[in-house]
């Protein structure tokens, strides 16, 4: 059997790992979160603070990116107030990398 036959279908005929890679994918559509995950993944967490510090971005701005990333589950952030805490999401970014590899 071929791997699209093993493919879960949803209602409109898409497959779930389609959809995941196109969720994935619209969320590193833009150089700035791109940047953030590089951030993130080189330096393991990080409070909005200093995501906002390293890149030429207004605050509300990268707040927005940020809240891209974690919709699409690229990241995950702590509350600890009075800040975030944002991390990768180890597991997610692997799923990437394995829905890239078979296309």
């Amino acid at each position: 059997m071929s791997p699209s036959a093993t493919r879960t279908r949803n209602s409109s005929g898409r497959s779930s790992k389609d959809l995941d890679l196109a969720r994935f994918a619209k969320a590193l559509g833009h150089p700035a979160r791109v940047a953030i995950v590089r951030m993130l993944t080189v330096q393991g967490e990080c409070v909005c603070g200093h995501i906002v510090s390293r890149l030429p971005l207004a605050q509300a701005t990268v707040s927005q990116h940020l809240k891209v990333l974690k919709e699409a589950g690229l990241i995950r952030g702590e509350i600890d107030l009075p800040r975030v805490c944002y991390c990768i999401d180890s597991e997610a970014v692997k799923r990437f990398k394995a829905l890239v590899q078979e296309l």
